[in-house]
């Protein structure tokens, strides 16, 4: 399956202009009637013009000999797309600091006069008894910012280092076949097979005791195994370095099913889940009115609940336990394990009532 993928990128955009306004003879300008009021020059920013105002006798509308006021106007109108944070200061003098007198975030100024003021009423004894104002000046520091409309860029593919697929079963296929650095033969129905014994034990639980554990067999003798064909070890062989089943090309349906059959016994034998997993996979997508019985049977007697399970929803769902029951496989279980009957024929029963 090919993933790719791919991403844009939402980049807010925002604009900081700072504007000094400095008063000299601030005295001068006292007490000459709440109708004045001194202008900045007008300065550009973000796409608009701006100015300051300077009230010393208060707002003009409302003269308060205790209070100056302070305001940033914006000049044009075409302002609604853009928000602003707002921010007056008074500069100290003597250490270049500032003091924040009024702030406002996010301001959408309107289209009327009014609306378009930014207003700060400041008491005056803040500033004439420090030294905000020093050898009769004052400065207003403004600080504007304007957020842009967020800048959204390309769809773009992002770089991707492709990781092939694990390929340690090839490796250790390999070293199977070359055969470089075995270290144990094993003794199958006549059939010499050699191993490396860590790759055995680190696979199987048995096999790791076997070599491994206080039982192990001493000298350079082959192990003999009992009990298992020689194709059926060779092909438990070549999954335990691999970790997949051999192609059994060469074998008819009926005698790959029996195949699959012995290896399942020997995968139980050694402990090998994944492989007796596999193996009941197969046997499941076999099942038929002449082998579930059988099946059935080896399915218990090698602990394989799935398989079990398997074989009692086959006969459940094709209705099929009279045609069952009349095999030979299942007259043969009847004989030799008739528990494992009961058992099918109960669960099966109840099944059908359910």
């Amino acid at each position: 399956m090919s993933i790719s993928k791919i991403a844009s990128t939402c980049v807010s955009k925002k604009e900081q202009c700072t504007h000094l306004f400095r008063i000299l003879g601030y005295s001068q300008h006292r007490a000459t009637g709440a109708s004045k009021f001194i202008l900045s020059d007008t300065f550009s920013f973000g796409e608009h013009d701006w100015q300051l105002f300077f009230c010393p006798d208060g707002i003009p509308f409302r003269p308060n000999g205790d209070c100056i006021a302070v305001a940033l106007w914006l000049l044009d109108k075409s302002t609604k797309s853009d928000s602003f944070d707002i921010e007056l200061r008074l500069l100290d003098q003597g250490t270049g600091r500032s003091l924040s007198v009024h702030k406002e975030v996010s301001r959408v100024f309107g289209d009327n006069g009014h609306s378009r003021l930014a207003i700060c009423v400041i008491e005056r004894k803040l500033f004439e008894e420090t030294a905000y104002l020093q050898d009769d000046c004052l400065t207003i520091e403004s600080i504007v910012t304007v957020f842009r409309k967020p800048l959204v860029t390309e769809t773009k593919s992002l770089p991707m280092i492709k990781v092939p697929p694990s390929d340690i079963a090839d490796h250790f296929g390999k070293l199977y076949e070359t055969k470089e650095g075995v270290d144990v033969t094993f003794s199958v129905g006549g059939v010499d097979f050699t191993a490396h014994k860590t790759v055995l034990a680190t696979r199987s639980p048995v096999f790791r005791a076997e070599l491994y554990g206080p039982m192990r067999e001493g000298g350079s003798e082959p192990i003999v195994v009992e009990d298992i064909q020689p194709d059926v070890f060779s092909a438990l062989l070549h999954f335990m370095y691999r970790d997949a089943l051999p192609d059994f090309d060469d074998l008819k349906a009926d005698d790959y099913v029996e195949m699959i059959r012995h290896l399942l016994v020997a995968a139980d034998r050694y402990a090998m889940e994944r492989l007796k997993l596999m193996c009941q996979s197969i046997i499941c997508r076999s099942l038929s009115v002449q082998t579930v019985a059988t099946t059935f049977a080896l399915a218990d007697q090698h602990q394989c609940d799935k398989l079990k399970d398997a074989c009692i929803e086959f006969v459940t769902s094709s209705n099929a336990i009279d045609d069952v029951a009349a095999t030979q496989g299942y007259k043969n279980l009847k004989r030799t394990c008739p528990f494992v009957v009961i058992e099918l024929l109960e669960k099966t029963s109840r099944l059908r009532k359910a």
